[in-house]
């Protein structure tokens, strides 16, 4: 078995043209573009590096207070219970907001797939078509998410033992060295394979569950086994996704610089940048599918030629 990343790169390309410039059509695009909109709604993670007072930099940082954090957190919330019940209220509906956008991310990702294989432009058919396979995803990232979120709050936890325990001496000199490379190593480890989960989902798990309307768990269970004995394959594509968004990255801050920051104040606009950047987005969405049938014809999804102007049979 042969498998490629630049051919079906290039055959992800050269559908994202036919259907998107021959003909240009700008309401296809919104339409298109909503879709995608709806599908990356949880796919994109913004940062904040937060404020920081002109003094921080210069001063020392206090290693007993933070040491002594959870001390000192348990006395503000007994000064400041007003306070912390807003915090609580305001975590609260910070949840909520996220298990919704999760649900419509979720259907959204069946939409914006309909609509990149059968080269259409539609909202409500695929919306009710695949609203069982996208409330199984929904549920499906929300456990996900959940099970991520408990283990990285434990390895906060035991980051803060450690460094605390290293504080106050428990540890030799090469003994903080190796327990910080270890934390840093954990670290990654949690970091690359969450990310790796996460691209295998969108990637080929939900084609599979479109193709043959199935659950998440069903079709975890037929990708496991191509995904153990061409691992290597799979791995690789990773690397060559990760690459490709750094290139996306490259082209889009060229794009901003050369219209005057006029560009990325639009892309970071909701809906709008993810029109702007919808033959983006419609290439890596074509790209997986591509990807995904060179490992055999029960991963075939796009249609034949002929089937293009049918309906599809569900």
């Amino acid at each position: 078995m042969t498998i490629a990343y630049l051919d079906p790169l290039s055959r992800a390309w050269n559908r994202m043209k036919k259907a998107l410039f021959q003909p240009f059509d700008i309401s296809k695009w919104f339409v298109v573009g909503f879709t995608a909109f709806l599908a990356g709604l949880i796919d994109y993670h913004g940062g904040n590096n937060g404020n920081f007072s002109k003094d921080y930099g210069r001063s020392r940082w206090d290693w007993d207070g933070f040491t002594r954090f959870p001390d000192i957190a348990s006395e503000w919330i007994i000064e400041h219970a007003f306070w912390f019940s807003l915090i609580i209220f305001g975590i609260i509906f910070l949840i909520a907001l996220v298990i919704v956008l999760t649900w419509l991310s979720s259907r959204g990702k069946f939409m914006f797939l309909d609509n990149v294989v059968y080269n259409k432009a539609e909202v409500s058919k695929p919306w009710r078509e695949y609203s069982k396979e996208g409330n199984s995803l929904f549920i499906w990232r929300l456990i996900y998410g959940f099970i991520c979120f408990i283990l990285f709050i434990l390895f906060l936890i035991f980051c803060f033992i450690m460094i605390r325990n290293m504080h106050y001496g428990y540890f030799s000199p090469p003994g903080k060295v190796l327990m910080i490379i270890a934390m840093i190593l954990q670290f990654l480890v949690f970091i690359i394979l969450t990310a790796y989960i996460s691209l295998f989902l969108n990637d080929f798990i939900v084609p599979i569950m479109y193709k043959n309307k199935i659950t998440t768990s069903q079709a975890w269970y037929r990708f496991l086994p191509i995904l153990s004995q061409h691992f290597i394959y799979f791995f690789l594509y990773g690397l060559f996704i990760f690459l490709m968004g750094i290139v996306v990255v490259i082209c889009v801050l060229l794009f901003g610089f050369f219209t005057c920051c006029i560009g990325i104040v639009l892309l970071i606009i909701p809906y709008i940048g993810s029109v702007i950047l919808l033959p983006v987005s419609y290439t890596f969405r074509a790209l997986s599918v591509e990807f995904l049938e060179q490992f055999g014809p029960e991963f075939s999804i796009f249609p034949k030629p002929e089937e293009i102007q049918e309906s599809p049979a569900q």
